[in-house]
């Protein structure tokens, strides 16, 4: 509560931080406050064993979104991201099973990170031809003291019209 009333309204979580106990201390703590701000958690984290607790696949997205808005307690998340590029799963079934839950408004909004430029191309290519959800935003590592992100990713973000959500600005503390 104490965030919000100094006017913090982004949180940003994932189902794999402390095995999906962060969504649920982030949906307890917002309460009745929960419209009041942004949730973008993350889905595609080991969630156990085997090849479908991973990943980007259409079986692991739609389990994920479940669980998460359950822990969360809403009935709809604001950005929904895919932290890693899942090399086992083309990017046009995790593409469509996303869409999918922006059509039912389970999601509003869909995003990645550590993508590479041409994995940020390349989804938007794959969004844009097969008229499914695009990701709106990407999320990178980029400091001060680690600057990579302004050789391909922040121009991929540029053409494409993708958002960049910076993530160790302080480069984990040391900054």
């Amino acid at each position: 509560q104490s965030a919000l009333d100094e006017g913090v309204t982004l949180f940003d979580t994932a189902n794999g931080y402390a095995a999906g106990e962060s969504e649920e201390l982030l949906g307890k703590g917002l309460g009745n406050r929960r419209h009041d701000v942004v949730i973008a958690t993350k889905f595609g984290m080991s969630t156990g064993e085997g090849p479908y607790a991973a990943g980007g696949s259409r079986r692991h997205v739609m389990r994920e979104v479940e669980m998460s808005l359950r822990r969360l307690g809403t009935d709809y998340i604001d950005l929904y991201q895919l932290p890693l590029p899942d090399p086992t799963t083309p990017i046009e079934e995790t593409l469509e099973a996303l869409d999918t839950l922006v059509q039912r408004g389970d999601v509003r909004y869909i995003g990645s990170s550590n993508f590479t430029g041409w994995e940020i191309a390349h989804s938007d290519w794959t969004a844009r031809s097969r008229q499914l959800s695009r990701f709106i935003s990407t999320q990178a590592e980029w400091s001060l003291l680690n600057r990579d992100a302004e050789k391909e990713i922040i121009p991929a973000c540029e053409q494409f019209g993708v958002g960049l959500l910076p993530y160790f600005p302080l480069a984990s503390g040391f900054l």
